[in-house]
């Protein structure tokens, strides 16, 4: 019980990395100091639910994930953000978020379907609705932008 536990967190870890990294670069990118602020708090977040799902993992005797990977980013929707939107529009980054955003509700709602402890489990719903409230923002973010060209 406990090993798949640590999978299924670590799976999440991985997710929230692929999202800091992702959220990093979409801060680089943007000449949007607005966006800017937004993409660093949401890379804040992902590297703070990480560390919260690395500290669960140690305590069930497992090894934490401790990176996303270049493939896992890629796997997860975070296309190789970097070269996917440098020299592009604000809106063409903030729909990179929003794929980005959308793998990470489907790991998340994936992991809520796994046989889970109570605790872990509420942990879990509650870093979901973070990323659902994320992932709202970012859609209509993405709308205003499209909507004003």
């Amino acid at each position: 019980m406990a090993d798949h536990v640590v999978k299924v967190l670590n799976n999440l870890i991985e997710t929230s990395k692929n999202g800091e990294k992702g959220f990093t670069a979409a801060a680089e990118d943007t000449k949007n100091p607005e966006l800017q602020t937004l993409f660093r708090d949401r890379a804040r977040d992902c590297a703070s639910g990480a560390a919260e799902l690395q500290t669960v993992v140690v305590q069930l005797g497992g090894k934490p994930e401790d990176s996303g990977t270049v493939a896992g980013a890629m796997h997860r929707g975070w296309t190789n953000l970097k070269a996917a939107v440098t020299g592009r529009s604000d809106l063409s980054i903030l729909e990179e978020c929003e794929r980005g955003e959308d793998v990470a509700k489907a790991q998340y709602n994936d992991a809520l379907k796994e046989a889970l402890p109570e605790e872990i489990r509420a942990l879990v719903e509650r870093q979901y609705q973070g990323v659902l409230r994320n992932h709202d923002q970012i859609r209509n973010l993405r709308n205003s932008y499209k909507d004003a060209t």
